[in-house]
C-alpha cells in the first residue's frame, strides 16, 4: 500500500499526520473582541512583528575605535568625536612630516619628531600609505636649484658639451626667477610642465610686474591722500563723522554732484551749538578734491588776488586748495550781504565748506542749460541775470570769472549763482577779461533761447562795468581792455597799491591815468 493511500484512509492519528506536506495546514483562528481590534496597542504591537519579520536584527559589530566609511554610524556624538579627532591628528602628523623636511634637508644628520606625533593605534594605514606631493623632497611648486656651472663656464666634452648661456638651462633659470616676483603679479603655479622661459620673455615678464608694483602703490597713494571720483579720502571722511558727531549735521544721505574741482553731498542739518547760528534743514557739503592736476591752470584766480597774494607764496600746494575753499566762502559771504541769490555759508573746516541746500527733499535745484523755461520765464531769468551781474560788480567788487548756464540754478522761480569760489575783483591782472568772457557765455544762451532784447558781449560788457569801450570789432575790444588791465598792473607795481576801485558817487572804477 502506497503512502497517499495510508493517508486517505488513516482517521485521527499521531501528530506527524497534521504535518504532512500534502495535507491542507491547519489554520487557528483567534478570537478577539471589537474593543481589542480598535486599540492603537494592538496595532503598534502588530507592526513590530511585521517589521521585525521583515527586517530580521543584524548581529551588532563588536565595539571598538576602527572607524571605516561603511560602518560609520554619525547619530552618535561619540563617534563624532572620534572621527573629527582622528583627521586633526592625520594633520598635525603631516605637519610635523613637512617640518623634518624643511629643517633636515640633504643634511647627513637630521632630527625627528617622532615623539610628538598622535597617531592612534587603530589608524595601521593612515600615515604610511598616503603620500602627500607637500611630504614630498621633490616640491612641483617649489622651483629646483639651479645646477651649478663649475668654473671653466661649460659641462661636457664634444657634441655634449653645455655652456652656461645654453637655452634649455637660461629658460629653466627664468622660470624658477618667477617666483620673486611681487605677491599681485600672478605667475601661475606650472605642474607637470617643463618650462622654459627665454630671457627676452622674462625681461618683459620682469619690467611688467615692476611697472604693475609701481602703479598699485600711486593707486594706494591716490585713494589715501586725495579725494576720487565720488569717495572720499580717510581725513574728509573724519571731518565729515566730527560735524555729524558734534550735531551739526544729522544725516549725510549721498552724492549729488561731481565736477572737476570739487564733489558736493547732500546732508540734513542738526542743531547748532551756538544760538545765533542757524543750520538749514538741508545742507550741501562741497568737498574741495585734493588732488592737484586739476589745480595746475587754476592758480592765475588765486595768486594775483590781494586778499590771498601775501598768503599764496608761503603755502605748499595742498594748502592752496584750502585757500580755494576759503576764497568762495568770502566771495558768498559778500555777495549774501549784497541779497544776491547764492548758497548761505555754514561752516568751513579746512578743505570743506558747507552751505545751504538749493533744491527741496534731496532733489538739487536743475541747472539752467537742463530746465524748459517759457518765453517770458526766459526773459525774466535774462534781466535777472543781468541785475545780478551788476550788482556783482558794483557792490561785491567781483567778478564771477566762470559765469555761463552750468553755473546758474533755477529755483523758486529765480536764478541762483553758484560755485564761485574762481571769482576775482575787477582790480585783478585779468579780470576785465574773466568779465568779457562771462558777457559773451551769457549773451550767446539767451540768444539761443529766443530772448529778443539781449545784448551783445561788448554791450553788455559796457553795461555792467560802465567802461563804456567803443570798438567797432571785438579783436579792438578785447586789445583796449587789455591796455585797461596792463595800465592797472603798472600801476600796482610802481605804487604798490590798487587804483581806487569806487568813486565818492559810487560809480563803477574808471582805469585812467
Amino acid at each position: 500500500m502506497d503512502s497517499v493511500g495510508v493517508a486517505a484512509d488513516a482517521g485521527p492519528g499521531p501528530a506527524w499526520r497534521s504535518k504532512c506536506p500534502w495535507g491542507a495546514p491547519n489554520t487557528t483562528s483567534i478570537s478577539c473582541s471589537l474593543a481589542d481590534v480598535m486599540s492603537e496597542q494592538l496595532a503598534k504591537e502588530l507592526q513590530l512583528e511585521e517589521e521585525n519579520a521583515a527586517f530580521p536584527e543584524v548581529v551588532a559589530v563588536a565595539e571598538g575605535p576602527f572607524i571605516t566609511g561603511e560602518n560609520t554610524d554619525t547619530s552618535s556624538d561619540l563617534m563624532l568625536a572620534q572621527m573629527l579627532q582622528m583627521e586633526f591628528d592625520r594633520e598635525y602628523d603631516a605637519q610635523l612630516r613637512r617640518e623634518e623636511k624643511k629643517i633636515n634637508g640633504d643634511s647627513k644628520v637630521s632630527i625627528s619628531f617622532e615623539n610628538y606625533r598622535k597617531v592612534h593605534p587603530y589608524d595601521s594605514d593612515s600615515s604610511e600609505d598616503e603620500v602627500d606631493w607637500q611630504d614630498t623632497r621633490h616640491d612641483p611648486y617649489r622651483a629646483d636649484k639651479p645646477t651649478t656651472t663649475p668654473r671653466r663656464g661649460f659641462i661636457g666634452k664634444g657634441k655634449d658639451i653645455t655652456t652656461k648661456h645654453d637655452e634649455v638651462v637660461c629658460g629653466r633659470k627664468n622660470t624658477a626667477r618667477m617666483e620673486n616676483f611681487a605677491p599681485e603679479f600672478q605667475v601661475g603655479d606650472g605642474i607637470g610642465m617643463d618650462l622654459k622661459l627665454s630671457n627676452q620673455v622674462f625681461n618683459a615678464l620682469k619690467q611688467h610686474a615692476y611697472s604693475e608694483e609701481r602703479r598699485s602703490a600711486r593707486l594706494h597713494e591716490k585713494k589715501e591722500h586725495s579725494t576720487a571720483e565720488k569717495a572720499v579720502d580717510p581725513k574728509t571722511r573724519l571731518l565729515m563723522y566730527k560735524m555729524i558727531n558734534s550735531g551739526m549735521l544729522e544725516t549725510i544721505t549721498g552724492c549729488i554732484s561731481t565736477g572737476k574741482e570739487s564733489v558736493v553731498f547732500h546732508a540734513y542739518g542738526g542743531e547748532s551749538a551756538t544760538e545765533d547760528k542757524v543750520i538749514p534743514p538741508e545742507c550741501a557739503i562741497k568737498v574741495f578734491k585734493t588732488t592737484l592736476n586739476e589745480f595746475k591752470n587754476r592758480d592765475k584766480y588765486i595768486k594775483d588776488d590781494y586778499r590771498f597774494k601775501d598768503r599764496f607764496g608761503r603755502l605748499n600746494p595742498r594748502k592752496i586748495i584750502r585757500m580755494w575753499a576759503e576764497k568762495e566762502m568770502h566771495n558768498l559771504t559778500r555777495m549774501q550781504n549784497a541779497g544776491i541769490p547764492c548758497p548761505k555759508v555754514v561752516l568751513l573746516k579746512k578743505h570743506v565748506l558747507v552751505m545751504s541746500f538749493i533744491g527741496q527733499d534731496q532733489v538739487p535745484a536743475p541747472k539752467l542749460k537742463d530746465v524748459t523755461l517759457s518765453s517770458e520765464d526766459m526773459k525774466k531769468a535774462y534781466h535777472q541775470i543781468l541785475n545780478m551781474m551788476q550788482q556783482l560788480y558794483k557792490e561785491c567788487n567781483l567778478v564771477h570769472a566762470d559765469l555761463s548756464e552750468y553755473n546758474m540754478l533755477w529755483h523758486d522761480g529765480k536764478v541762483w549763482l553758484i560755485d564761485v569760489s574762481q571769482s576775482v575783483e575787477p582790480t585783478h591782472p585779468h579780470g576785465l577779461e574773466f568779465l568779457f568772457r562771462d558777457c559773451r557765455n551769457v549773451s550767446q544762451f539767451f540768444q539761443k533761447g529766443g530772448v529778443a532784447e539781449v545784448l551783445n558781449e561788448r554791450e553788455l560788457f559796457n553795461a555792467v562795468s560802465g567802461l563804456n569801450i567803443t570798438a567797432d570789432n571785438e579783436v579792438d575790444f578785447q586789445e583796449e581792455i587789455e591796455a585797461l588791465e596792463k595800465m592797472n598792473e603798472d600801476h600796482v607795481q610802481n605804487h604798490g597799491k590798487k587804483l581806487s576801485r569806487f568813486s565818492s558817487s559810487g560809480d563803477p572804477p574808471i582805469y585812467d591815468e
